[in-house]
């Protein structure tokens, strides 16, 4: 999918009625010794870096459980959509574990310290108009009869972002991700750094052209 130029947005979705991803197989788990965890662990978190690190918009689509590992999966998406009957929580504290594929990094940086300590430490869990309310999700939306109300406004979603310049918007995204892990002024500075790599594209000239001559603009990604 990274190297795929003709991908513009990736959907996550589930299989599984009324479930997006419920975490690890604990069952499994019990039968791994210490380091076997560890490397389990270490590979799951690879996982969810190499999700984040797609240089295309993710959006997740939640139309049921999403817990432990499954929100963490969410989390490494960059959009989220859940059904507002949907349940979602990090509830390894429960399990007598912490979170250990970008949970504590990930969910502070969504909806705040404050509200990410409480979740993690309280293993909670809250459904869509609550994980909607603190800011975890992007949209909530009422379950339909099929189940798959969340993929349906994902999908509305990415037909938002297809008509767009894809390159702008990689390097929109490269900014964000970037700019987020330093302070302002760096931030900045990655800025003006996406900006200069967009400026010669051939999708900018097509932009300005379609705005002179009041048409839709045609973009190729180049």
């Amino acid at each position: 999918l990274r190297c795929e130029e003709q991908v513009r947005v990736v959907l996550f979705k589930s299989e599984v009625k009324g479930v997006f991803c419920a975490g690890a197989d604990l069952k499994e788990r019990a039968q791994m010794d210490d380091a076997e965890v560890g490397e389990f662990v270490r590979r799951l978190r690879n996982l969810m870096d190499e999700i984040a690190a797609l240089p295309v918009p993710t959006i997740a689509a939640i139309d049921g459980h999403a817990l432990g590992g499954g929100l963490e999966l969410a989390l490494a998406c960059d959009l989220r959509v859940a059904a507002s009957s949907a349940k979602m929580g990090l509830i390894e504290t429960t399990r007598g574990l912490l979170p250990g594929a970008g949970g504590t990094q990930r969910l502070p940086r969504c909806v705040g310290v404050g509200v990410a300590k409480e979740l993690i430490f309280t293993g909670r869990q809250i459904d869509g108009q609550e994980a909607f309310s603190m800011g975890l999700v992007n949209h909530s939306v009422p379950q339909n009869s099929e189940g798959d109300a969340a993929y349906q406004r994902a999908l509305a979603l990415a037909q938002e972002i297809l008509p767009q310049a894809p390159f702008a918007v990689k390097m929109g995204k490269l900014a964000i991700n970037k700019g987020m892990e330093v302070d302002i002024a760096s931030g900045m500075a990655i800025e003006g750094m996406c900006y200069a790599q967009n400026i010669p594209t051939r999708d900018r000239q097509e932009g300005m052209a379609a705005f002179r001559e009041k048409r839709p603009p045609r973009f190729i990604g180049k």
